[in-house]
Formats: structure tokens, sequence, C-alpha cells
């Protein structure tokens, strides 16, 4: 999983701390910390954390299934 935090849209609401804060937290009162590389045990909690912003300045992007070959559809 890879995690990209818009830091000209984030406004230090600091909802995603709370939420995962072994993948993000406060640098003082504005500025945002966070981990882009998250392993896979905290998966819910940075998925959480990104729902939870006001601001929906947290984009996740799930790596997996980007390697896999696609599946046939069934006619």
């Amino acid at each position: 999983m890879r995690v990209v935090v818009d830091l000209s849209r984030c406004e230090g609401y600091a909802q995603c701390a709370f939420l995962a804060p072994d993948a993000f937290r406060m640098h003082g009162e504005e500025a945002l910390m966070y981990d882009p590389n998250p392993d896979d045990a905290r998966r819910e909690q940075v998925l959480r954390a990104a729902a939870a912003c006001p601001v929906q300045a947290i984009l996740v992007d799930q790596l997996e299934g980007r390697d896999a070959p696609a599946e046939a559809s069934p006619s």
C-alpha cells in the first residue's frame, strides 16, 4: 500500500493521527508527518484515517493486484 497526502490541502485536523498513529503523526501544531509505505498490518487503520480526513487530503493506493493478470470475465 502506498499513501500520499496532499500537504497543501491538509489543514491539520489530525483525525488521521488519532486513527492511525503508527502511520500519521503531527509535528508541531500544523505539520503532518506520515509513512508513505505503511505495512499491511496497518491497512484498516490507514483506510479509516483516509476516510475520516475532513478535506480528503489522503490518497491510499492499493498496490496489490497491479502485477496480477486480469481475470477473464464470464461470457
